[in-house]
């Protein structure tokens, strides 16, 4: 066999040397990140949802941590897909960051052609929050308890209008999970996002909302929204006095709304780490569980390997709810 000339030899330790040096570059730049410009957290709802309150009650703390600016933009549109898209495509180098709902695995089984993998074009970095949704009504609907909605909507089934933040979104596959479980027909009046949901319900024009209770409490307290029920399990200590799903005899109408932190997929694992290092410091914060709980909400920090895992697993938990309400996006 012809051995390398000596010129060759020499060019290829030139090469081996210069791709250590790049490795070794990227690796430090790894290390050192974040440099230069800032963090961008993706919400892909409007301002003042539930998402968007938890994100940018994290990137208040989370900022100052990491040593950079982070910015909050609101990119809303088609059940969250829009702002998603855009996370999916953006450069995995840990600037551009995605803060999305449940509704996220939701949306894989409602839109057939999403130009990204839900669980392939993202990594999961850690759920921030869980957040219980509420019933709300105008107070002069006349609904005295959820039953009384329940009845009504047996009795004119297909004429009550329920509204969502959005086709897939948490609050909506809430309402289906109850519509569902109460065995009711009713129509879905999809909006732009929970601003408008709400403001629809105060005014009567759709019946009932199950909103995030981060953006609803402000005006239950103030009287101008009625709350039948929180969507989960247990009730909210942030409303003592409404009773839950498993109170109102329709424990299989209990959803759990959940707030995570997503990077593009192949984002460089020290930075992934550096930023799941950063949020659980954040949520460990006593200003941010008081702020949580002012708010009905819960920290919820995991790991990374337990957080795929739970992905994996709402993302078939989603898939199923679909089937079962017959939720079809045209």
């Amino acid at each position: 066999m012809q051995r390398p000339s000596h010129a060759r030899r020499i060019s290829l330790r030139v090469l081996a040397a210069a791709t250590m040096l790049a490795a070794g570059a990227s690796a430090q730049a790894q290390g050192n990140w974040p440099q230069g410009g800032p963090i961008r957290f993706i919400v892909p709802f409007t301002a003042g949802s539930g998402t968007d309150v938890v994100a940018r009650s994290i990137a208040d703390k989370l900022g100052p941590i990491l040593g950079a600016q982070i910015v909050v933009e609101n990119k809303p549109g088609a059940g969250g897909t829009l702002g998603a898209a855009q996370v999916a495509k953006a450069p995995a180098d840990g600037y551009t960051l995605l803060i999305h709902s449940s509704g996220h695995l939701v949306n894989p089984s409602i839109y057939p052609n999403l130009p990204y993998d839900t669980l392939k074009d993202f990594e999961g970095i850690t759920p921030l929050a869980s957040l219980p949704n509420v019933l709300v009504v105008s107070p002069s609907a006349g609904f005295k308890n959820l039953g009384d909605l329940i009845a009504k909507a047996k009795a004119d089934p297909g004429k009550l209008f329920y509204a969502s933040a959005g086709n897939g979104s948490a609050t909506h596959m809430n309402a289906e999970q109850f519509r569902v479980a109460a065995g009711i027909e009713a129509v879905h009046v999809p909006f732009r996002g929970t601003p408008e949901a709400i403001t629809e319900t105060i005014a009567g024009r759709t019946t009932w909302f199950f909103a995030p209770l981060v953006s609803a409490l402000p005006m239950i307290k103030d009287g101008k929204l009625q709350a039948l029920a929180v969507g989960t399990a247990a009730r909210s200590a942030a409303l003592p006095d409404v009773p839950s799903m498993t109170d109102s005899n329709l424990p299989a109408a209990a959803y759990t709304f959940w707030v995570g932190l997503f990077a593009p997929a192949k984002t460089p694992q020290p930075v992934v780490d550096k930023i799941h290092a950063g949020v659980l410091k954040v949520l460990e914060m006593p200003d941010i569980k008081t702020r949580f709980a002012n708010l009905g909400a819960a920290p919820m920090p995991m790991d990374q390997k337990a957080f795929e895992k739970y992905l994996a697993d709402e993302t078939k938990s989603a898939s199923r709810l679909v089937k079962a309400a017959g939720i079809k996006i045209e």
